[in-house]
């Protein structure tokens, strides 16, 4: 293996030589045909050269964006790898979500976990990062996956495949916003993308926003936070290319002002956020999919999960169990894994392996490793997977959206308990009359027989002039020990998770239907994993001492006769 500096590489490259490119001594701004690798630019991860590249996105707006590009140093010329793309707002030359004070420009470091703990680069795999519009190097206005930002995707996935350097096989990865555009990518159905690797994900961008027309206060958070992260500086050996396309949003104040705007919008059926409801567009869509979700995650929360996969036809994966918003490899600080099971980058390199290059696994990993309450593993073919879904009957009841001193706050129902241990999966869904305006929240809880419950599923809505309110809770994994009764509770907005505007009126509720979905625990098929970490600090924060007692005026569906 011979080090031939550039352009003296080219005349090896026709020679058939196999060629280490390097960047002039000193070079640490690599280009498109310059690559610079971690001797010159020590945020160049080892093994890997660097280059940067431009191209339009598909849309024809003259959008520009920007990418990163990664691939393996010990490459030989003419040599080509399939392409591991992620596409998304994090990946400015300053940082991710502020200015971390870099001392000159380099590739993101946010799949640092992924290129080491994949040895992605001696596997054999080029890693590719694109800025969206509005971010990093890329112009235009962020658009908050919306069309434009779907574009982006559209192309940069076709410009991954095409270079000369790619096989043409192209696998997207991500977590959180990243893993959104990852699913936008399944979305898109483009021959070249082989599979997708999405951890806790959006599944529906109103969702994250709104519950049924209440603001999360997340979701009035989010515009402002993204609007900072398009306003992060260039750093000042970036390119002059990059540093005109980073400070477009200086020239056009109106994307900010629009991304804040465009977000106030209640109306679940507006055209903005139909442009955005992904779940409904992944209808028939087939790329395979390796996902995490956890039920009792705060940020992108387990909503329209369901309703995405029912849609999607292609192989699946998943991890799903109890924690909050963490990736698949991540640790507590006293080395604990906090989704609780090993092997994360082993399995993902498998996936990858499987539908890029086409090497069988090795391993025998279940299509769905699923953690529930208890902080038990088991193994599924699908999820979610019951024995048996039912409507229980609820009882009428009022409360006064705002609670005392006007009446009371809200009224419960409870089971009784159940005869052997249940597990409620899937997506709960009620449904009910109402009378009068205001805001609506729904809890479910876990009563021991002692009276502690635990709140482990919710859901916000607002009551008006049709009198009637069906919602989807959040998707849940949770199991009913023996002797324990489930509860409902119906009132006003008891959370700080929301900003709603309380009314005043009493609201009247009759006809109240909860649809549930349950399954036996007692032939689960067990698989590796322990308990998330989080699962005991969500009990902890979520635990009421006592509930207040009602009689039983319902049962539980039991999964089996």
């Amino acid at each position: 293996m011979k080090k031939i500096p550039l352009p003296a590489a080219a005349t090896a490259a026709v020679l058939g030589l196999a060629v280490v490119y390097v960047a002039p001594a000193g070079a640490a701004q690599p280009t498109a045909t310059n690559p610079v690798t971690s001797k010159d630019n020590d945020r160049v991860p080892e093994g890997a050269t660097w280059t940067q590249h431009y191209f339009p996105s598909s849309d024809g707006s003259g959008t520009e964006l920007h990418a990163d590009v990664l691939l393996p140093r010990k490459m030989p010329a003419g040599g080509k790898v399939p392409v591991i793309l992620s596409v998304g707002s994090y990946f400015g030359h300053s940082g991710e979500l502020s200015d971390e004070k870099w001392p000159k420009a380099g590739p993101s470091a946010r799949f640092k976990d992924l290129v080491e703990g994949g040895d992605l680069f001696d596997r054999g795999y080029a890693l590719v990062q694109v800025d969206l519009r509005g971010f990093g190097g890329s112009s235009g206005c962020l658009d908050y996956m919306g069309k434009g930002e779907q574009a982006d995707v559209r192309a940069a996935i076709d410009w991954a495949a095409k270079q000369p350097w790619s096989t043409g096989k192209v696998g997207m990865y991500g977590k959180s916003y990243d893993a959104t555009t990852a699913l936008v990518g399944n979305n898109l159905g483009q021959d070249a993308l082989r599979a997708v690797v999405a951890q806790e994900p959006v599944w529906d961008m109103y969702r994250l926003i709104r519950s049924n027309r209440v603001p999360k206060v997340g979701g009035v958070l989010a515009p402002n936070t993204y609007n900072q992260i398009a306003q992060l500086p260039p750093l000042p050996d970036d390119h002059k290319r990059y540093k005109k396309n980073n400070q477009y949003e200086l020239k056009h104040p109106e994307c900010l002002a629009l991304n804040t705007d465009n977000n106030l919008k209640a109306d679940p059926q507006d055209p903005y956020w139909q442009q955005r409801d992904l779940a409904k567009q992944a209808r028939g869509s087939d790329t395979p999919l390796f996902f995490t979700q956890g039920f009792i995650e705060s940020n992108t929360t387990p909503e329209a999960m369901q309703e995405y996969l029912a849609g999607h036809r292609g192989p699946e994966r998943g991890w799903l169990g109890q924690w909050d918003h963490v990736r698949g490899n991540e640790r507590t600080a006293d080395g604990r894994l906090q989704m609780g099971r090993a092997g994360w980058f082993k399995e993902v390199m498998s996936f990858y392996d499987q539908h890029l290059k086409g090497i069988a696994p090795t391993t025998g990993y279940p299509a769905f490793a699923v953690q529930d309450s208890t902080g038990t593993w088991r193994a599924q073919d699908t999820w979610p997977a019951s024995d048996r879904s039912a409507d229980v009957v609820l009882r009428d009841g009022s409360y006064v959206d705002r609670g005392e001193p006007g009446g009371p706050a809200s009224f419960l129902t409870w089971s009784r308990p159940v005869a052997r241990d249940v597990r409620i999966t899937g997506t709960p869904r009620i449904a009910m009359d109402t009378k009068g305006s205001g805001n609506v929240m729904v809890k479910l809880y876990d009563v021991a027989p002692d009276g502690s419950a635990v709140m482990f599923d919710e859901q916000v809505a607002l009551a008006g002039p049709s009198g009637r309110v069906a919602v989807d809770l959040k998707s849940t994994d949770w199991r009913l020990r023996a002797g324990h009764s489930l509860a409902v509770e119906i009132g006003t907005v008891q959370s700080g998770a929301w900003v709603d505007t309380p009314t005043g009126d009493r609201i009247s509720v009759t006809n109240a239907r909860l649809g549930l979905s349950v399954d036996d625990p007692s032939d689960d098929r067990a698989t590796e994993g322990r308990r998330s970490p989080y699962l005991d600090t969500y009990i902890k924060a979520y635990t009421q001492k006592q509930l207040p007692k009602q009689p039983p005026s319902f049962t539980v569906p039991p999964a089996r006769n």
